[in-house]
């Protein structure tokens, strides 16, 4: 090779890795508010904003803290899920710090700006915020407690039981296991793949408090996080207070498979599991799950949905006056056309398609809360 081709090569490999680089969350800090300050700022400058009111889009998918009203004896870092951000525990955290706890939520490393950024992100650097925030979190505090939604779940699970000093545990539909057999290719699938499917037609890649599309390399560190809590329960107990809110039809998980594992893995008597769907016959007696009903028809409710055990019905974005309005929900067109369109709407999971009705994604938890006193018992009975 030629000498000015070595030096040409040389430059456009050394613009490529910093380009790279700079796309990259900034890890690495020594407390929480620079941890904050910096990744509110780079959020700023890398994201692709989706409305006009940029600070409440940047509130959203930024880290957070929620202090309680005296000093905190403990304190619980949250974890988001695939896709989402730092918001999903708008309601949830509030209620949190009301129970004495200083609650801070974390950015996964591709959220936040666009899905693109997700193509490169490593399951490692999830672990990595997980694992520096958490370790603030003990120096300032006493008790640490971990809660994750979905994915978040995952790691939370993973980072708890491979640390005894975490001292429990709330997952919010945790993605122990999904709903899908072949979960497992999405690894070898992002080699040869950027995206799963094209982009829809009718909706956006992504909106202001989440994405609507995911990179298969989301997909794929997704996965290794899931075999790798899998491989954890089915090796050690935790013995530790959990508490696990499943719906009985999330499309995203096999959560009968996860509540079936609950009680030989979670032992610890102040462990509960919410189950939003029918009284499963062998567990009707067990003080250790707990029922609530997910058809509502008279809410026009017909089933829970994954994200929906996160929000208050008084949430502005999601509650059942909110703002936001999933209609991309796996509907046929022209279901997905009448929702867009104002046409009444019934409320469940994605994909759902009932004769004569027109579903949005449901996005708040009428049981929120009952769910909040069920959390106050589980970490009082630590």
């Amino acid at each position: 090779m030629k000498p000015f081709s070595c030096i040409l090569l040389a430059l456009t490999l050394l613009l490529a890795g910093c380009q790279q680089q700079q796309r990259e969350q900034p890890l690495g800090q020594q407390s929480f508010t620079e941890y904050q300050q910096q990744t509110r700022a780079w959020v700023a400058s890398h994201r692709a904003f989706q409305t006009l009111d940029k600070t409440s889009e940047l509130q959203w998918n930024s880290p957070q803290e929620w202090k309680p009203a005296g000093k905190a004896m403990r304190g619980i870092l949250l974890i988001h899920g695939l896709g989402d951000a730092p918001g999903s525990f708008t309601d949830i955290a509030p209620e949190l710090a009301k129970q004495g706890f200083l609650v801070r939520s974390v950015l996964l490393a591709g959220h936040g700006t666009r899905p693109a950024d997700m193509l490169h992100v490593s399951v490692d650097q999830w672990r990595q915020v997980v694992s520096e925030q958490a370790a603030i979190l003990q120096k300032d505090v006493g008790e640490v407690w971990l809660g994750g939604f979905s994915t978040g779940g995952n790691l939370a699970l993973e980072y708890a039981m491979q640390h005894p000093q975490i001292q429990g545990l709330l997952l919010f539909s945790p993605a122990i296991k999904s709903s899908t057999g072949y979960d497992f290719l999405a690894p070898a699938a992002a080699l040869f793949r950027d995206w799963l499917r094209p982009p829809s037609a009718i909706f956006p890649q992504q909106i202001a408090t989440r994405y609507l599309r995911v990179p298969t390399n989301g997909f794929a560190q997704y996965y290794h996080t899931s075999a790798s809590a899998q491989d954890l329960i089915a090796r050690q107990r935790y013995s530790k207070p959990v508490l696990m809110v499943l719906s009985e039809h999330d499309s995203v998980l096999n959560t009968r498979w996860i509540l079936d594992h609950f009680d030989a893995v979670f032992t610890h008597p102040a462990s509960r599991v919410i189950w939003y769907g029918e009284p499963q016959p062998e567990l009707r007696h067990t003080e250790r799950v707990k029922v609530k009903p997910d058809f509502l028809p008279e809410q026009r409710i017909s089933q829970f949905s994954h994200m929906s055990v996160l929000f208050s019905p008084r949430n502005p974005l999601y509650g059942r006056k909110g703002s936001v309005l999933l209609c991309a929900n796996g509907q046929p067109d022209d279901a997905t056309r009448r929702c867009l369109n104002g046409d009444e709407v019934w409320y469940s999971d994605w994909g759902l398609v009932e004769k004569d009705k027109v579903h949005a994604r449901l996005t708040w938890n009428p049981w929120f809360d009952w769910q909040t006193q069920v959390i106050k018992d589980v970490v009082s009975g630590s």
